[in-house]
């Protein structure tokens, strides 16, 4: 059951990456970015079995982060995708800053959200400051890898440069986000399984958007956008 839904689940995501794109342009990628950081921060603190692994739930939303930040280096060139990087980074920051904030706040007599408020986002800053170190970090290479990769194939091989700079950042971002996440929190036997699990998941999410990067440029170039040189 999980398998399937988690399969729907991350076609439709991706699907929605380019009908937002193709509805907003590069400000619904901006919006996605922002979007789907913030509630993949909040799934992120459910796990789930999938393929016999246990992983959190965030995945799928997070490598679609992935695919908008692509697009964005493709079509607008590496300053633009700086840009959503960015713009995700200070809105996570804001989230955390200000759902603190709130907790703060006495709740009323009667009063039912706050126990299940401080369940979410009481364990949140160290989730949030995790998400943020691990986010920056494999965003910025994502999109210096992208174009790396882009220069020294002479702008071939999209195949390439989305997944060699995808793989290795989400490489870096399971890493630095479950260490900073989860170390001591579990038993080391699972924390490795979360973090193994964790990026099988997200790689196996990026090679799902491979087909929808070979998309857009099909779709998109046709409509006069090109991407850039930055």
């Amino acid at each position: 059951m999980n398998e399937t839904l988690w399969i729907l689940f991350a076609l439709a995501d991706l699907c929605m990456v380019l009908v937002v794109y193709r509805l907003f342009g590069r400000v619904g990628l901006f919006g996605l970015m922002v979007f789907n950081l913030l509630l993949c921060n909040i799934q992120v603190l459910k796990t789930v079995e999938l393929f016999g692994l246990t992983t959190t739930l965030g995945n799928v939303l997070y490598a679609s982060v992935f695919l908008s930040t692509d697009l964005l280096s493709e079509f607008y060139g590496k300053k633009e995708a700086r840009k959503g990087v960015l713009l995700g980074f200070v809105t996570l920051a804001m989230m955390v800053g200000y759902m603190q904030i709130a907790l703060v706040f006495q709740p009323a007599a009667d009063d039912f959200a706050q126990p299940h408020l401080s369940a979410l986002f009481g364990f949140m800053p160290r989730i949030a400051l995790a998400s943020m170190a691990a986010y920056l970090i494999s965003q910025m290479h994502d999109v210096w890898a992208f174009h790396a990769i882009k220069e020294r194939t002479g702008g071939r091989m999209l195949w390439l440069r989305n997944n060699a700079s995808t793989m290795i950042s989400q490489l870096l971002d399971s890493s630095i986000f479950c260490i900073i996440a989860f170390w001591g929190l579990f038993p080391m036997n699972v924390f490795m399984e979360i973090l193994l699990s964790t990026y099988v998941i997200k790689v196996a999410v990026a090679a799902l958007d491979t087909p929808f990067m070979y998309l857009a440029r099909h779709l998109f170039r046709k409509d006069g956008v090109v991407a850039e040189q930055a």
